[in-house]
């Protein structure tokens, strides 16, 4: 399983799809992109997973709600909650949070969301996200709040996909500080090493 870019490659191989959503120049807005990545880097999964790094994508998010049964978005949440707490919104009570339509992803997400649920066929989407301390500053980085809960956003991950019948095995792979770095200096190899 490798990683996928956003081009609705590889959708007839798995049926359920993490797309980690974000910008990562904009320091915790970046936290979904890193998480995908990690769980890609530091986990099997039976059945096979597509994992995407979806980074800003928005409308092009309708190819994935019509082509998978299930759908995992991870991403920031603007909810009015103490930095780095997680949640797992289903699609049906994120469409109702206005609150959380604080960047534009995050906008576009919910308004795909609405609109895919008035067609015939929708993936079961969830969004778990983390609320973000810090989404103004220009920075390729996490805040501390959010690499203190890392770890809380990518176990939510495993146990949301375990519930659809996913099997999670760990394996060695690299940190959250490797994965960050990378992104910093980004080369071929430590993108995909």
């Amino acid at each position: 399983m490798g990683s996928k870019e956003a081009t609705g490659i590889g959708m007839d191989e798995a049926s359920t799809v993490v797309i980690g959503i974000g910008n990562i120049l904009f320091k915790d807005e970046g936290v979904g992109i890193y998480a995908a990545k990690y769980l890609e880097e530091n986990y099997h999964f039976s059945p096979a997973v597509d994992i995407i790094d979806g980074g800003t994508l928005g409308f092009k998010l309708m190819t994935y709600y019509q082509s998978y049964e299930k759908v995992v978005i991870l991403d920031t949440v603007s909810i009015k909650d103490k930095p780095g707490s997680v949640y797992n919104l289903p699609a049906e009570s994120l469409m109702g949070l206005g609150s959380y339509r604080r960047t534009a992803h995050e906008v576009e997400v919910v308004e795909m969301l609405e609109i895919c649920s008035m067609l015939d066929s929708m993936a079961e989407v969830n969004i778990i996200g983390i609320v973000p301390e810090d989404i103004e500053c220009v920075d390729i980085s996490l805040t501390e709040t959010i690499r203190k809960n890392f770890g809380h956003l990518i176990d939510e991950t495993v146990r949301e996909l375990e519930r659809s019948g996913v099997e999670a095995s760990p394996k060695d792979g690299r940190t959250l500080e490797e994965i960050v770095r990378a992104y910093n200096s980004p080369t071929m190899e430590t993108l995909n090493p």
